[in-house]
């Protein structure tokens, strides 16, 4: 179920959730950190498997939410590991209200990750504000919703339609139109593309796209030449 993706560095693919009737697969990334502890991205649906993948690994430390639209199975894994931290992205706290939130994601690495992984946050946008990370080790870059790419037979009737005008079914990755419509303060999104672009990535993983695993800082200009130019 856990499949590498680079030194300390796995994921797992999940259920498919639906969206106002469109289905999205769910992907979550776990990675260790020295001395065992583990970074939870995004975490899937738990199950007896996963978790006993996960454990084999080290100790689940924190749980990451990284936009506010990724959050179904927060509680799950809350529940499994009590005392590890759970970290939201801006703007999910007004949304799960139900559940105790440790600390906010900003757009510098908490003291927990600092010296392994960075993020910074694309502010600006209407629909999520989305963090974005690097893992400096295997150089991997990890986007959430931002970017997409799904096989045209993927969805049907109306909403193949939707899906084709909103780029999610174009021929390679790209940002949604409803996502760069939503940038009304591109200002401060361009500003951290210019962070993200400096990081050194080779590889690119995102929650609903296949990963990209050579080329990684090439695929982010392009994939972000809208927003730059």
């Amino acid at each position: 179920m856990l499949a590498p993706f680079g030194e300390d560095i796995w994921v797992a693919d999940g259920p498919v959730t639906s969206v106002a009737g469109f289905h999205y697969p769910t992907r979550m990334v776990v990675i260790r950190l020295e001395g065992g502890a583990l970074f939870l991205w995004s975490p899937t649906r738990i199950s007896d498997e996963l978790r006993a993948e996960v454990e084999a690994l080290g100790q689940v430390r924190y749980l990451i939410a990284p936009n506010s639209l990724h959050h179904l199975f927060l509680a799950e894994w809350r529940g499994a590991y009590p005392a590890a931290r759970l970290y939201a992205a801006p703007g999910l706290r007004q949304r799960r209200k139900d559940l105790a939130f440790d600390r906010d994601l900003g757009d510098a690495p908490p003291a927990e990750w600092a010296e392994e992984i960075d993020q910074v946050l694309m502010r600006g946008n209407l629909i999520t504000t989305e963090v974005v990370f690097f893992h400096r080790k295997s150089g991997t870059a990890i986007f959430t919703d931002l970017i997409q790419h799904f096989d045209r037979a993927w969805f049907t009737g109306w909403r193949a339609l939707v899906a084709r005008l909103d780029l999610m079914t174009a021929g390679e990755p790209q940002v949604p139109r409803k996502f760069r419509n939503a940038f009304v303060g591109r200002r401060h999104a361009r500003a951290a593309l210019q962070r993200i672009l400096a990081w050194p990535t080779r590889r690119v993983l995102m929650a609903h796209a296949p990963p990209v695993e050579t080329d990684g800082q090439a695929f982010i200009a392009r994939t972000f030449r809208w927003l730059s130019g």
